[in-house]
């Protein structure tokens, strides 16, 4: 398991107990063992809580009396002065010029909701970049290269076939030690794909020692910026080096420079990060000694199988195969905790479920395999079993945007991009879009003349629901919700009742 915070504590505790003179020591028979694991529980189960719940960008938001909907831009001067403070922080040359600030804008104006997605990923995956990337020496900021690659999404799969939060291809993947077999895509594994990735980005920096030109490289590969530094004359940096480049390399360090700067001040332009379920903190690891379904885990311990999934990646379907080494699972801490206790009754109910379906006699030693197709589970990550989804497709007509079909069939804006595996939410006339019939999904088909949203929305108030998370999955600060909600106590909500949101 991993129990990295709770080691800590344990230290923390014993070297106090070991500077405590000898005279104050309490006897060892009257220190109760489970109290004392019980107390140290509690106390990190607290510190989580107080760690996952630091909403800095509520207090700004406020401060700046901004409104629902609020879209604010500023001039140039300020957009470069928030660089040039980005830059002192960091060994990343953070460039103000044309093309960046004319990204930033973009970005600004249009991908306000996709940087509320990612902000709300982010804290799933961001400490473990930042881990990473000090691990190897490497800057910072480069956790922002994820989020231009995959949206942060680790089953994202590009039409040229690259896979996982750093969008890497079959061959590359392999040479960086990332393995591959029918139930296992390491390049979907979100800490050895860091890995990779990590030792990728040093070798290319190690080629160019720019780390602009080493961006460019990531993604256009070595051999295209090679040939752009010969056609521009031997120019050692990235901007010289630019026009020679592909189409789309040329727009790719804009594009890094805008997600860094918008992630960054966020706040500042009224974006409020998506809720989230659970963060990296709070996450615990088990490695397993057979072969489960992620379904025997759910009925185990009472986990939706989609959550397992979401939180486990590297498997292609909801079967978990024995391997040496050991296959491990990612989860809450109170799930993982619960099913390391349960771990004999797990492989028993594993055996009453499936026992005739899946052969678990020999364990897949994890060797390199080359294959030419890799099957890749759906975006949602749900189980791939024929007949348990459906889907109906809607063609984009003229004048319709994300928003307005999302409406019409009475889903949300984030769903479509999850579905149709979309970074962001520009759509063009002719193009079909996935949409998940039935639960979770689209309830109907619909109308032939849709109606016009109404001017105000209403949320109803589910248990468990504070005001703090209302506002957040609305993209509103708690301060804007006390405004569409004059005279509600927002510290005695009642299920059921109706707070405005819109």
């Amino acid at each position: 398991m991993k129990q990295g915070l709770l080691f800590v504590f344990f230290l923390m505790c014993a070297g106090a107990f070991a500077q405590t003179p000898a005279h104050l020591v309490r006897p060892s028979d009257t220190l109760n063992k489970d109290a004392f694991i019980n107390t140290v529980d509690q106390s990190l189960q607290l510190f989580l809580s107080e760690y996952t719940n630091k909403n800095e960008y509520d207090s700004i938001i406020n401060a700046l009396n901004y409104e629902p909907g609020d879209s604010p831009q500023f001039s140039d001067d300020v957009y470069c002065k928030r660089l040039e403070e980005m830059n002192e922080m960091s060994p990343f040359h953070l460039d103000c010029n044309t093309a960046t600030l004319s990204t930033i804008k973009f970005f600004a104006r249009e991908r306000r909701g996709f940087a509320r997605i990612v902000l709300g990923r982010s804290t799933l995956y961001f400490d473990m970049f930042e881990e990473k990337l000090a691990e190897y020496g490497l800057p910072i900021e480069l956790k922002y290269l994820s989020v231009i690659e995959s949206g942060l999404r680790p089953q994202v799969k590009s039409r040229a076939g690259a896979l996982g939060l750093w969008q890497f291809m079959y061959r590359t993947g392999l040479y960086f030690g990332l393995k591959e077999n029918s139930y296992i895509d390491e390049r979907m594994d979100p800490v050895l794909a860091t890995d990779a990735a990590c030792r990728y980005l040093k070798q290319l920096y190690g080629i160019y020692g720019d780390w602009n030109l080493a961006l460019a490289a990531y993604n256009a590969g070595p051999g295209n910026v090679n040939k752009a530094i010969r056609r521009s004359g031997n120019k050692t940096t990235y901007w010289e080096v630019r026009p020679y480049l592909p189409a789309e390399t040329q727009g790719y360090v804009p594009n890094f420079i805008a997600a860094a700067y918008l992630l960054t001040y966020h706040a500042e332009h009224n974006i409020v990060p998506m809720d989230v379920k659970v963060h990296y903190a709070q996450l615990d690891t088990m490695c397993l000694s057979g072969g489960v379904h992620m379904q025997t885990i759910s009925r185990l311990v009472n986990w939706p199988v989609d959550d397992v999934k979401a939180l486990n990646p590297v498997y292609k379907s909801t079967y978990i195969p024995l391997t040496k080494p050991s296959q491990c699972i990612s989860g809450p801490l109170e799930k993982i905790g619960l099913l390391v206790s349960l771990e004999d009754s797990l492989y028993v109910l594993e055996k009453k479920l499936y026992s005739t379906q899946v052969p678990q006699a020999k364990p897949i030693i994890m060797e390199p395999t080359i294959t030419d197709t890799i099957e890749v589970v759906d975006s949602l990550g749900v189980d791939q079993t024929p007949n348990l989804e459906s889907y109906i497709y809607h063609k984009v007509k003229t004048g319709e945007t994300m928003g307005t079909i999302a409406t019409k069939y009475g889903i949300t804006v984030e769903q479509i991009m999850e579905w149709n595996a979309l970074r962001t939410t520009n759509i063009y006339v002719g193009q079909r879009l996935k949409l998940k019939n039935g639960a979770g999904g689209v309830s109907q088909t619909p109308p032939v003349s849709p109606t016009p949203a109404p001017a105000k929305k209403y949320y109803s108030v589910r248990s468990g629901d504070t005001f703090s998370k209302i506002a957040q999955r609305h993209g509103l600060t708690q301060t804007q919700l006390s405004r569409l909600n004059p005279g509600v106590n927002i510290n005695r909500l009642t299920v059921g009742q109706r707070i405005r949101v819109k």
